[in-house]
């Protein structure tokens, strides 16, 4: 793996984390990887391993049991886990540090996290977040949940759908709106698994990332009390936008990631595979293209975190992480059209590593705000 960490943003410390998670990912990710996507989900014993390490509280307050780091640590982490080359593993772990667990610890109360998070830093209680609905994806004040009040709580009605964690996790954090006269009146709640009324209606079956286990919810006359509302009542949309930039940040992270181990794989191949008389690396056509892929992958490496050094000092970031969002998926996909196609038909295989990254890789303009909103959040900027 080529160590890409030759920028003015890294510390020893975040290079600690990067080799740590590397290391870890070789040794007990990668080799395994085929039968979790066989089997459609990744084992909690690794999950459990990962919280005996630490590797799951990065962003997670020293107060509440977790490291205290900021963005710049998200970066690091999400290009170390995109080095696995099983994207559906990476979106497991990135879902429940970084797009679900912040909205508990910037939102929780201290009982709440006192209840909560030692099973999160564990791998214990593993998050999701039930947002995105048949009718409403990027469009957040879209969604049709709805929670009334009752009694000493709440009562909600609703689908989500396309929620990863949720088939084999134990909460998901669910977006409800709560004030009909308001698009924006929404609110989160904690749902645990196995609330009477909440359920699974489908294991959605995946184009990629199949080792991520992928939920279609029943909300059904779902009762929770009033110490399971996450935040502020009315204010959960705001709230969820508070966490949006770390969302689009390690899905471009993890893209990095995977689209350098492609690189790093493509390039070996190529300097091995005989091809007219030499190696398919030297002809010309190749080589450049696979530099010009190599320079992409590094400015949107670069153009991330700047990105995330913005939001560690408390700048505003939107437009250049809305901006690495769009730009840099696409650049990830572009990267493994390339990758695949230099491994010529092999790389049609569907046992071959090349051709799942490229499946894999095809959501992530998708995921987390597609590329058409980003580049609105960013023409709105300009």
């Amino acid at each position: 793996m080529t160590n890409p960490h030759r920028n003015a943003y890294m510390t020893d410390e975040l290079e600690a984390i990067y080799e740590q998670t590397v290391s870890f990912v070789a040794k007990e990710v990668t080799p395994s990887g085929d039968q979790w996507e066989a089997e459609g989900k990744v084992p909690r014993a690794v999950l459990k391993k990962m919280g005996e390490l630490g590797m799951l509280g990065l962003r997670v307050p020293e107060e509440l049991g977790g490291l205290g780091m900021g963005m710049l640590a998200s970066a690091v982490f999400s290009e170390a886990l995109g080095s696995s080359t099983y994207a559906g593993f990476d979106v497991t772990v990135l879902v429940h540090t970084d797009m679900a667990g912040p909205h508990l610890v910037n939102s929780g109360t201290s009982d709440q996290h006192e209840r909560w998070m030692p099973g999160v830093l564990s791998g214990d209680t593993i998050l999701s977040i039930g947002v995105t609905e048949p009718d409403a994806g990027s469009d957040v004040a879209g969604i049709r949940t709805r929670a009334v009040r009752d009694g000493d709580g709440w009562r909600i009605d609703g689908r989500k759908t396309y929620i990863t964690n949720a088939v084999y996790g134990d909460m998901t954090i669910v977006a409800a709106k709560t004030d009909p006269e308001n698009q924006y009146g929404i609110t989160m709640f904690l749902v645990p698994a196995g609330t009477e009324g909440f359920s699974v209606a489908t294991k959605l079956d995946k184009h990629g990332w199949r080792c991520s286990d992928t939920a279609e919810l029943v909300l059904d006359d779902v009762w929770v009390p009033d110490d399971q509302v996450l935040g502020t009542v009315h204010r959960g949309f705001y709230e969820t936008m508070r966490n949006f930039q770390n969302e689009r940040m390690v899905l471009v992270g993890m893209g990095v990631g995977a689209a350098q181990a492609a690189l790093d794989l493509t390039s070996t191949y190529c300097q091995d595979r005989a091809a007219f008389g030499g190696r398919l690396f030297d002809l010309g056509a190749i080589r450049q293209r696979l530099a010009m892929d190599q320079a992409k992958v590094d400015a949107v490496r670069a153009a991330m975190y700047h990105a995330a050094w913005l939001g560690d000092q408390d700048r505003d970031n939107v437009r250049e992480m809305s901006g690495v969002k769009a730009w840099g998926c696409e650049v990830v996909n572009e990267v493994m059209y390339d990758c695949l196609q230099f491994h010529g038909g092999i790389g049609y295989m569907s046992e071959t590593t090349i051709e799942r990254m490229t499946r894999d890789a095809r959501i992530l303009p998708i995921g987390g705000g597609a590329t058409e909103v980003m580049l609105e959040e960013v023409a709105k900027r300009l």
